[in-house]
């Protein structure tokens, strides 16, 4: 674990930005608080790891099934016409997928996601539970 890694030690960062959906078998899964994307999330590996070449082969191919369950709960809970994938890491270097579903006609349809858009969605807590209890009910 590094000194400055929000998701190895679960702080205030982490929970400004994201909220927990669930735990997987090396990852946990997280609503990020942004919802321009209806759905839009984060799995994070569990260990502290920064490159998919670091996992060993058992540790990446259940990392993946992770990420492979989580966009899957996203379809059955949004109905999304695409999810969007994508490792960054540059500023972040703990290893995490964003999962982005997308809307045709919706934001950014037929373009790369942005990141950190100046303007965020954010939800009520009512609403941000709702969404998760959509997608608990997908796993």
């Amino acid at each position: 674990m590094t000194d400055s890694c929000f998701y190895c030690e679960k702080d205030s960062r982490l929970t400004y930005l994201m909220i927990p959906i669930a735990d997987f078998s090396t990852s946990t899964f997280y609503l990020n608080k942004d919802q321009t994307h209806k759905g839009r999330s984060i799995v994070a590996f569990n260990d502290h790891k920064r490159e998919l070449f670091e996992l060993t082969q058992v540790e990446r191919e259940a990392f993946i099934e992770d990420v492979a369950n989580a966009a899957n709960a996203l379809q059955g809970a949004f109905d999304p016409a695409k999810v969007n994938y994508a490792i960054y890491g540059d500023l972040v270097s703990h290893l995490h997928f964003h999962i982005v579903p997308k809307y045709e006609n919706g934001e950014e349809w037929g373009e790369a996601f942005v990141n950190a858009p100046q303007e965020k969605k954010l939800l009520s807590d009512n609403e941000y539970d709702q969404c998760i209890q959509a997608i608990q009910n997908q796993i």
